[in-house]
């Protein structure tokens, strides 16, 4: 099943006349359950756009196979008893499919979503052993995890260091919470194996004074520095950066990094930066075209025009382009009703998949949630992102490993 969400799509404008009166029947419910109030404000709200907006695309072309898509929205605040909370409201309320868009958050409910055989999304965030299938028969990070995304940074660095990483200096630092914390594990994995020195440099929350960590960091003096950060983290690490001497161009940040991040860091001060991410940025890509044409340009967007120029915009098209896909996938090989062991189901079919160039492929089984964890490095050339590499998955024995490891002693504790 090599097929794109826009081919998908194509099919769907000619089914839309035939599949109108069941498009118009029950939707299947998506459970959007973001921080919309309090940390990930500089996120959420660009990928809840891009969820609905693809919805009300597709279901203008008569739905899913005829079926309609109906997005589900609620805050958590990035609390965890409030996303637990927000489940259960939306479960009852007869949703299959939820998102959480939190690390802390996703870890609380993952556990209930096992239990009760719900669908879970964790594209990007989360628990990186969420990949092993056979553990988390229910849990789809679909791309790359944290710990996949930390594993291609240190590949990079290795491209760039003549294919040798012995006795090169990698300093890391992290919001020290859960998100930060994530990659660690792999991290240390990796630069033992290869020799690398490492410096692990926590930085308390909330994360805007910096100024002790970047002291450490500069005495440490390392070759490459790689960040964890999120929204006005990275104008401040910026900051501390210049202030310590360390050039931008030794800098790669985690896939959160984004527009209005570069403009309050200052365009030409940016340049250099590097960052690991996970979809296709700008607005030339013809799913965006294509909403931007059948809804802003005809007063049906969801939201505010501007956030569809926004890189979260586009991860949040890539993340529900795939869920949908899986939806839609389920519909056609299980058919109605839509059951979550039947979105399992077509989830775990993808091959391939895409989203016509706006992620790197990816491809799903039973025993891998992941898809491949594929990302490329870009840098920031003071107006532009420039690829400084193909999509790629590397260490991928080294993060499986670890993600066995991890698996197993969920179960374990499980039972």
């Amino acid at each position: 099943m090599k097929r794109t969400l826009l081919s998908a799509l194509a099919g769907l404008t000619m089914l839309a006349g035939a599949s109108s009166a069941a498009a118009q029947g029950q939707p299947v419910k998506v459970g959007v359950c973001y921080d919309l109030s309090k940390a990930y404000t500089f996120v959420s709200p660009q990928v809840v756009q891009a969820a609905k907006d693809l919805a009300t695309l597709i279901n203008s072309k008569g739905g899913l196979e005829g079926t309609p898509i109906e997005v589900v929205v609620q805050d958590h605040g990035n609390e965890p008893q409030r996303g637990i909370e927000c489940y259960e409201k939306l479960k009852r309320e007869g949703v299959m499919v939820f998102d959480f868009l939190s690390t802390p958050v996703s870890r609380a409910v993952l556990p209930r979503a096992m239990a009760d055989g719900n669908v879970m999304g964790q594209s990007f965030v989360g628990r990186g052993d969420a990949i092993d299938g056979n553990v988390f028969k229910w849990i789809f990070p679909i791309g790359p995890t944290y710990w996949g995304q930390m594993a291609n940074n240190v590949h990079y660095i290795k491209t760039q260091s003549n294919g040798s990483l012995k006795d090169v200096k990698i300093a890391f630092i992290y919001p020290d919470y859960a998100f930060g914390q994530e990659p660690i594990a792999v991290l240390r994995t990796i630069t033992d194996k290869e020799g690398a020195e490492l410096g692990l440099f926590p930085n308390p929350l909330p994360g805007r004074d910096q100024a002790a960590v970047w002291t450490q960091i500069r005495r440490f003096n390392p070759d490459w520095v790689i960040t964890w950060n999120l929204s006005a983290m990275h104008v401040v690490a910026a900051r501390e950066m210049k202030r310590n001497g360390i050039p931008m161009d030794k800098l790669i940040s985690v896939n959160w990094l984004n527009e209005v991040d570069l403009a309050n860091i200052g365009l030409a001060e940016a340049k250099g930066i590097k960052r690991g991410t996970n979809v296709q940025g700008g607005q030339d890509h013809p799913l965006i075209k294509e909403i931007l044409a059948e809804l802003y340009e005809k007063g049906k967007g969801s939201g505010d025009r501007k956030l569809t120029e926004d890189v979260y915009y586009n991860t949040g098209l890539a993340m529900y382009s795939v869920l949908y896909e899986g939806i839609r996938q389920a519909v056609k090989n299980e058919g109605l009703p839509l059951t979550p062991a039947k979105i399992k189901a077509g989830l775990e079919s993808l091959k391939d998949f895409d989203a016509n160039g706006l992620i790197a492929p990816v491809t799903v089984t039973a025993q891998d949630h992941g898809g491949g964890g594929k990302t490329r490095i870009e840098m920031w050339d003071g107006e532009k992102w420039v690829p400084q590499s193909d999509w790629f998955a590397a260490y991928t024995d080294v993060v499986m490993e670890v993600v066995r490891k991890e698996s197993a002693e969920f179960a374990r504790q499980a039972q």
